[in-house]
């Protein structure tokens, strides 16, 4: 049972708290797939995306019975209880706590070590939408040399997110350094318009390659949840033709339009485990691609 389903969380756009978890009910057939087993972050704005807004990834008092959690032991001592949205009660009961966007691992449980998707964050500086997806188009190519098939989605805000999916035997540090290597690589290859700078004042206008969400404990924006943003945007996957096209943009959609998108493509992500590669050969693809390409500068780790 949703609690003061009338509480406004977007106040530009009149949705409420029912109307977000309305959302989330709707679309969780396709959005569960890509949450179950994933620790997850709730980002919570108990007075809507006006008031203040808080990040919540223990859930150690006041949670359900029910609820799956996975503990976590931090670097530094103690126990992490994630919870983990395996089921329509468990996105039901976070919509409750006013979770309007779920960050989630790259990997899951049981095998916490051994990530299943390989994230690529493309953030630009700017509102510049030709200017992003030229990235998002080259770095999908880039990829494609290695080997690798990649997917992408909207990010509900300025970029994009571009996803490999890989077969969960390589450990994460192992993903962590396949990342940072071609992002290296990418930004080698464009260093006017790209970036590995993690500090905005320091990006001088170019887009960010933000591998830092390959990292143990790190999450990114899960697909089809909503951001915490004016007019209620959705990080939604969209295919490459559409971003080619120009036909999608990263606000594109929306908790207004997503089920109507959904009715006419369906989840454009469905077969991406299945597609899912070792890295091996494109690691060493990718080795030759840095001989080929001469010295690839090693500024910037895109983490800090």
């Amino acid at each position: 049972m949703i609690t003061h389903p009338d509480k406004v969380l977007f106040p530009d756009a009149g949705i409420t708290k029912g109307d977000l978890a309305s959302y989330y009910e709707d679309v969780a057939a396709v959005m569960l797939p890509h949450l179950r087993g994933r620790p997850l972050t709730m980002e919570r704005y108990p007075a809507g995306i006006g008031g203040q807004g808080f990040w919540q990834k223990d859930v150690s008092r006041g949670f359900p019975a029910w609820l799956t959690r996975v503990n976590v032991r931090k670097k530094g001592g103690g126990i992490v209880h994630y919870p983990i949205a395996n089921d329509r009660r468990a996105l039901q009961w976070m919509s409750n706590q006013n979770a309007i966007t779920h960050h989630v691992w790259t990997s899951r449980t049981p095998r916490l070590d051994y990530p299943d998707i390989c994230v690529f964050d493309l953030d630009p500086s700017t509102d510049d939408g030709d200017a992003v997806r030229t990235a998002a188009l080259a770095l999908r190519d880039l990829l494609g040399e290695l080997g690798l098939t990649s997917w992408i989605k909207t990010s509900g805000s300025k970029g994009f997110h571009i996803i490999v999916p890989v077969d969960g035997r390589a450990p994460v540090d192992s993903v962590v350094s396949f990342a940072d290597a071609v992002a290296r690589v990418f930004v080698s290859r464009a260093p006017d318009t790209l970036t590995l700078e993690f500090s905005k004042a320091d990006r001088g206008g170019r887009i960010y390659v933000d591998t830092g969400r390959n990292t143990q404990g790190a999450t990114f924006a899960a697909a089809y949840t909503v951001r915490a943003r004016p007019g209620a945007p959705v990080s939604a996957p969209c295919t490459w033709d559409e971003v080619e096209a120009a036909r999608v943009h990263p606000r594109s959609f929306t908790v207004e339009n997503m089920r109507a998108r959904l009715k006419d493509v369906g989840d454009l992500w469905a077969g991406m485990r299945r597609q899912a590669k070792s890295l091996a050969r494109p690691t060493a693809k990718l080795r030759r691609l840095v001989s080929m390409d001469g010295r690839v500068e090693a500024h910037g780790s895109g983490r800090r």
